[in-house]
């Protein structure tokens, strides 16, 4: 903790949502701070500004991303799955192993540069069964979980919901409101996405609102939390709004720019 001139001891946390294979970046992320936090999407499966990085490209190449990227920036995303499909026909019976071992070698990378303490939570991209793996002891992974840091509550909520795209981890309007409701009444509430407001939801440059939560939206008016933290949506129509009591802000596409967001007090 920081001390002012008078004395008091502060707090400083950085908090980072959409990583993307950043760990250069993410190495340094803690610098100066308490704490960082993590609000998912570790995994880089495809680069939309750079087609050449990710997964996606690794396995199948750059004019196939291209390709890709194309026809879901359209919205033809029936189309986008028949031209995946035959793409992974040609890696044959093992497409999930070849995912794994891809998301492997970037989990190992990405949780080694973690600082601690480092608090976590899943993104509508990433593979919770492997987290396990990979999180070290200064790492506590929450979803549906408190954790208190410089006396105030935090409380953690990660996934995505279901949409065409069908990222790995996406769940139900129900299961992500139960997990709202376990978390409760907090200080700060940190999700991957956003609530349901259509100017946090929309991304200016892929041109389509993005799956928000009612539910998020619906906890925030009732339990009144001081922030509300969320990633998710990469270039939002408005990276900042106040919702009732609360200060909602989207933390920032971490791929790009590279800096965490900083909350003290």
């Amino acid at each position: 903790m920081a001390s002012t001139p008078d004395g008091d001891r502060r707090t400083r946390v950085h908090v980072v949502s959409d990583v993307h294979g950043n760990a250069r970046d993410l190495a340094r992320a803690g610098d100066g701070a308490d704490a960082l936090i993590c609000l998912g999407d570790l995994v880089l499966f495809l680069d939309y500004a750079d087609h050449s990085r990710g997964i996606f490209p690794d396995l199948f190449g750059v004019e196939n991303a291209d390709r890709i990227v194309e026809l879901r920036t359209a919205r033809r995303f029936e189309e986008a799955r028949a031209f995946q499909s035959r793409l992974w026909a040609g890696i044959g019976e093992d497409r999930a192993g070849a995912i794994e071992t891809a998301v492997r070698k970037q989990y190992a990378e990405l949780f080694a540069a973690f600082p601690a303490p480092t608090y976590a939570t899943y993104g509508n991209v990433d593979i919770p069964a492997l987290w396990q793996e990979y999180a070290g002891p200064g790492t506590t992974v929450l979803d549906g979980g408190r954790v208190e840091i410089g006396g105030r509550t935090f409380g953690f909520v990660g996934g995505g919901l279901r949409t065409p795209m069908r990222t790995p981890y996406e769940i139900g309007d129900e299961e992500y409101a139960a997990k709202i409701e376990a978390v409760g009444e907090v200080d700060v509430l940190c999700t991957h996405i956003p609530p349901e407001v259509p100017e946090l939801v929309y991304d200016t440059v892929a041109r389509r609102f993005e799956r928000g939560s009612r539910a998020l939206l619906d906890a925030i008016h009732r339990t009144r939390p001081r922030y509300a933290l969320f990633g998710h949506v990469h270039q939002p129509l408005v990276r900042r709004m106040r919702i009732g009591a609360t200060e909602c802000v989207n933390v920032g596409h971490f791929a790009a720019g590279g800096r965490p967001w900083a909350l003290e007090w």
